[in-house]
C-alpha cells in the first residue's frame, strides 16, 4: 500500500516546514528503520513542501493507522517537532490517490507558483536520493518515475511550463516596482545549487548584466566560470553583498548567510576601501523624540543617505537573518512574503493540465491491480502449458510426429487462455481481483499464495514472506 504524509504550504506554517526541511535528509532511513509494515521511503522536500511517500506491506482488511503513526513519530523525532502538533497537520493520501497527489506535484499543479519549472527535478531527485540511501522499493520507483514522465507530458501538451514560471521570477516580478533599470542592477547570487542556475537565468531575461556569485561550501568559481560571471572569495564576501543593490540567496545549507553583522561590516569596508573614515550606519527607524535634534537629524540623513538594498531569500531552511531589515535601506523578501502576495492567478491551472494528472493516475492504478494478479496469470500459463506439452509428448510416443497434432493442440491453447487473460484485466480494473482469483482456484486448483513463489522460483529470487499468489 503506497501512502503520503504532506505538509506544504497550504496546510502548514513556515517555521514548521522551514524545520522538516533542515531535517529532510534523515528522515528517509529513520521512517523505513521504524515499523516494519515500512518497506520503503521517498522523501520530497522543497522550499514550500515536505512530503513523505511510504510503500507499506500492510495485509487486504488490516488497518495502516499503526504504520501511519509511526511514521508520523519517526517524522517528528527527527525534525525535533511533536507528533500532536504534525498529526494535525499532515495532509494524509493512500491509495490510488498517492500516484494522483504527487503527478500533480512534480507537475506543479501544487506549487505557491503554479507550473513552477524547478519542482519536477527536485522530484526526480528525491528518488535519487532514496536509491543512493537503500529506501526505495519497486513500487515507489515505479510511482516517481511515472511522475516524471507525466510533469514532462504536462510541460509538451500545455502552456503551463511554457513561461519559466518560478518562485525567483515571481520574487522579481514582486520587485519591478524597485528597479527603474534591471541592466544598472548590480546583484550577489549567494549559492550554487537547485535554485541558482534558474535565478541567474531569471535575471538575465530581465536584462541584468552585473552578476557575481558566491558560495559557502566552496563551489562559486566552478559555477561563476560555468555561467560566465565573477566569484566572490570569503574575503571579499561582506564588501561584496554590502556594494550590491540585489542579493539572491538560493542554498541548502542550515544556518544564516547573510545577516545584519555582515551587511554593516560590508558597508564599513567599501567606507574603508574609499578612503575614508568609518560611518556608524542606523536605520532611520531607530531614532526616536527622545534624542537631541542633532542626534536625530544625523540618524535620519544617515538612513536617507544609505544605499537601498533588496534581499531575496528562497532558502529553506532561510539564508537570511530577519534582522537585516534593521540595517538601513535594506528590504527583505522571503518565501514566506513571496507566497503572501503572489498574484492570484498564479494558483490557477489548466483543465488540460489536470486532465492529463487525471489520466496518468488512473493508468498507474489500473496497471497496479494487474500486477497483482501477474504471478497467478503465470501460473494459469504454466498450469496451461504443461498439460498442453504432457499432450504432444503422448502424441509423440503413438508415432504422432508430423507436427499437425502439435499445432493443433498449441493453437487450442492459445484460444482457451485468451478469455481468462482478458476477463483478469476486466476485474482487475473493476477492482475485483479476489473473484477472479477465486475462480481459479476453483477451477484449476491455483492458489495466489503459491504462484508467486513459484514465479519467484523461475525468476531464480527467493521467496519473500509477502502473501502473492501460486499452483495447489
Amino acid at each position: 500500500m503506497l501512502i503520503c504524509l504532506s505538509a506544504s504550504h497550504k496546510n502548514a506554517g513556515f517555521d514548521m516546514l522551514e524545520r522538516l526541511s533542515a531535517s529532510s535528509e534523515h528522515a528517509a532511513p529513520r521512517l523505513t528503520d521504524g515499523h516494519d509494515a515500512v518497506q520503503g521511503a521517498v522523501v520530497v522536500s522543497t522550499c514550500n513542501r515536505f512530503e513523505a511517500y511510504l510503500d507499506l506491506d500492510i495485509a487486504d482488511g488490516d488497518s495502516p493507522v499503526e504504520a501511519v503513526h509511526d511514521a508520523i513519530f519517526a517524522v517528528g523525532d527527527v525534525a525535533g517537532l511533536s507528533t500532536d502538533e504534525l498529526r494535525s497537520t499532515f495532509d494524509f493520501v493512500h491509495g490510488n490517490a498517492v500516484a494522483g497527489h504527487l503527478f500533480s506535484v512534480a507537475a506543479g499543479l501544487e506549487s505557491v507558483v503554479v507550473g513552477e519549472g524547478e519542482i519536477a527535478g527536485q522530484v526526480r531527485r528525491s528518488l535519487e536520493r532514496a536509491r543512493h540511501e537503500g529506501t526505495t522499493t519497486p513500487e515507489l520507483e515505479r510511482l516517481f518515475q511515472r511522475a516524471s514522465q507525466t510533469s514532462r507530458k504536462v510541460k509538451n501538451r500545455t502552456g503551463i511550463g511554457h513561461e519559466g514560471r518560478s518562485l525567483v521570477r515571481l520574487a522579481l516580478d514582486l520587485a519591478e516596482s524597485r528597479v527603474t533599470d534591471w541592466s544598472a542592477v548590480r546583484v550577489l547570487l549567494v549559492g550554487t545549487g537547485r535554485y541558482a542556475g534558474a535565478s541567474l537565468a531569471a535575471l538575465r531575461d530581465r536584462g541584468v548584466v552585473d552578476v557575481a556569485v558566491h558560495s559557502v561550501s566552496g563551489r562559486a568559481g566552478r559555477f561563476a566560470a560555468n555561467h560566465g560571471i565573477d566569484a566572490v572569495s570569503n574575503a571579499d564576501y561582506a564588501m561584496a553583498a554590502a556594494g550590491a543593490d540585489l542579493i539572491v540567496t538560493c542554498t541548502t545549507v542550515d544556518h544564516h548567510v547573510v545577516d545584519r553583522e555582515l551587511l554593516e561590516l560590508g558597508r564599513t569596508e567599501l567606507v574603508v576601501a574609499d578612503g575614508r573614515a568609518p560611518v556608524a550606519l542606523r536605520p532611520g527607524r531607530e531614532s526616536t523624540g527622545s534624542q537631541g535634534g542633532a542626534d536625530a537629524a544625523t540618524a535620519t540623513d544617515t538612513a536617507a543617505d544609505a544605499p537601498r538594498q533588496l534581499v531575496i531569500d528562497l532558502g529553506l531552511p532561510r539564508n537570511v537573518a530577519p534582522d537585516v531589515v534593521g540595517v538601513a535601506g535594506v528590504e527583505l523578501l522571503d518565501l514566506e512574503t513571496i507566497k503572501i502576495h503572489a498574484p492570484l492567478e498564479e494558483f490557477g491551472s489548466t483543465d488540460a493540465a489536470r486532465e492529463i494528472v487525471e489520466r496518468a493516475a488512473r493508468n498507474f492504478g489500473r496497471v497496479a491491480e494487474e500486477l497483482d494478479l501477474a504471478p497467478a496469470v503465470v501460473a494459469l500459463r504454466r498450469h496451461v502449458f504443461d498439460v498442453l506439452d504432457a499432450e504432444i509428448e503422448r502424441a509423440r510416443s503413438r508415432g504422432d510426429d508430423d507436427g499437425r497434432t502439435e499445432a493443433a493442440l498449441r493453437h487450442m491453447a492459445g484460444v482457451l487462455l485468451h478469455t481468462p487473460m482478458v476477463r483478469s484485466r476486466e476485474y482487475a480494473r473493476a477492482g475485483d481481483q479476489q473473484a477472479w482469483l477465486d475462480g481459479l482456484e476453483a477451477i484449476f486448483g491455483i492458489r495466489p499464495d503459491a504462484a508467486a513463489s513459484a514465479v519467484r522460483a523461475d525468476a531464480g529470487g527467493e521467496a519473500d514472506e509477502r502473501p502473492s499468489a501460486s499452483v495447489g
